[in-house]
């Protein structure tokens, strides 16, 4: 009974430390901010009922079933880009958003999948799927070699490890003959599945619903695990979560290997759907884009993740006939969002929780 009640204790802990939205913690927001706020809870009060989530989800869900048999071959592009980011914005999350993490060359960890993929592929004559084992180990062992002796560091120094880290794959990549030098690896035969030989972008689009299921299932677990938790604690106070005796270089660790190992693998997927790949696409621009649409849609929330991961990748082709002008809206709406709206566009859902457990814990 004790131990159940100390659970419960910690839950409120937490609930009452890293939630953003508790207006106990904060101010009384007024003016345009308030009016954002109270758009952000009338959200969060209108699909806080089972009834309306449930109608929401599945609407969502035939729309994203039915997208590919009724549009074009560039929409379903579009959307196959919007889930590829998906999975690294999900993969990037669990380092930054779960373990706090500053983490500036995400795109390296994906070259390393990617590169593994197509390189067994193209140059041994691998099957696509038995490569993946490979990606994982791959995976762990970048993740061991850069956080290893690294992640005793602070944010700002960690920062610096990872870009330089970042820039180190791509330029080895561009200098060994193994990756194709500055041209890359072309001609990556896709792989079959079931028979199947996915050539149309339409196959490639239900896959990646699959994985970003996978990759939703897999982000939700951790959340909710005593991993998850020990790695909040870690992100809001590292040295009170050492001195309560959490094994900070140790979680910090996993949640590096973690976040690698996923975005090693939607390397390997992106390697077979594109048949090519070359060291520009590893570009820091890249790990910029995947660390801003989990900063954007808000860090450690799974839906914020992938609201910010969809809007980076459909937002400027939505505005593409105004050419580079689309690139200054896109600037303009991530300042204003960043202003007005810090925590991300996601609303914070356990602030109804923190709430109800304020008024019934003594």
């Amino acid at each position: 009974m004790e131990n159940k009640q100390n659970n419960i204790n910690e839950e409120v802990i937490l609930d009452e430390e890293i939630n953003p939205c508790d207006e106990s913690q904060k101010g009384h927001r007024t003016g345009f901010l308030g009016f954002i706020d109270r758009t952000a809870d009338a959200f969060y009060n209108f699909t806080d009922n089972t009834v309306v989530r449930v109608v929401l989800y599945v609407i969502l869900i035939a729309a994203v079933l039915v997208l590919p048999l009724i549009t074009s071959n560039y929409i379903v592009q579009i959307g196959w880009n919007a889930m590829f980011y998906m999975l690294l914005a999900l993969g990037c999350n669990i380092i930054v958003g779960y373990a706090g993490l500053v983490d500036l060359g995400y795109a390296a960890k994906f070259a390393v999948g990617a590169y593994t993929s197509a390189i067994l592929v193209k140059t041994f004559g691998w099957n696509f799927w038995l490569t993946l084992p490979v990606v994982v180990v791959t995976g762990i062992i970048a993740a061991v070699i850069i956080g290893g002796p690294t992640l005793r560091l602070r944010s700002d120094y960690l920062a610096i490890v990872t870009l330089g880290f970042g820039e180190i794959v791509r330029l080895v990549a561009i200098n060994l003959e193994l990756t194709g030098s500055a041209s890359g690896i072309s001609g990556i035969p896709r792989p079959s599945i079931f028979g199947l030989r996915l050539t149309n972008i339409r196959y490639w689009y239900y896959l990646f619903i699959v994985l970003v299921v996978l990759f939703v299932i897999i982000s939700n677990r951790i959340k909710d695990s005593r991993f998850g938790r020990a790695l909040t604690y870690i992100r809001e106070d590292e040295d009170a979560a050492e001195a309560m005796g959490i094994n900070v270089i140790s979680y910090k660790l996993w949640a590096f290997i973690v976040g690698t190992v996923l975005g090693a693998i939607a390397g390997a997927f992106y390697a077979m759907q594109m048949a090519a790949i070359s060291p520009n696409s590893f570009q820091f621009i890249q790990s910029a884009n995947i660390l801003l649409a989990v900063v954007l849609g808000g860090m450690g929330k799974v839906p914020g993740v992938m609201a910010g991961a969809a809007f980076f990748s459909i937002f400027p082709e939505i505005f593409r006939e105004i050419g580079e002008y689309r690139m200054l809206f896109f600037g303009v709406a991530l300042v204003v969002v960043m202003i007005f709206r810090p925590q991300g566009m996601w609303p914070d859902r356990r602030r109804g929780r923190s709430k109800k457990r304020k008024k019934v814990m003594p």
